[in-house]
């Protein structure tokens, strides 16, 4: 069985514009730091699914509307 070639992205800068939040607005609402929502946004970190959840909840959508799960399995 093959290495997976799947990453995970998101639509977080997008979505937290939308809403009218700031990078720390999220942050603060999220229980996380601004670097962490920097770091999700810029696609250099994948949150816990605690984290994900807990960001979802705080933009008022589902965790599928934020992040994806993008590529093949192989």
């Amino acid at each position: 069985m093959g290495k997976a070639t799947r990453r995970l992205t998101n639509r977080l800068r997008e979505l937290r514009q939308d809403a009218g939040l700031t990078q720390q607005d999220l942050a603060d609402a999220a229980g996380v730091t601004r670097q962490t929502i920097i770091a999700i946004e810029g696609e250099k970190y994948s949150p816990s699914l605690e984290v994900a959840f807990l960001i979802a909840e705080s933009l008022e959508t589902g965790v599928e509307d934020v992040f994806q799960l993008q590529g093949r399995a192989r």
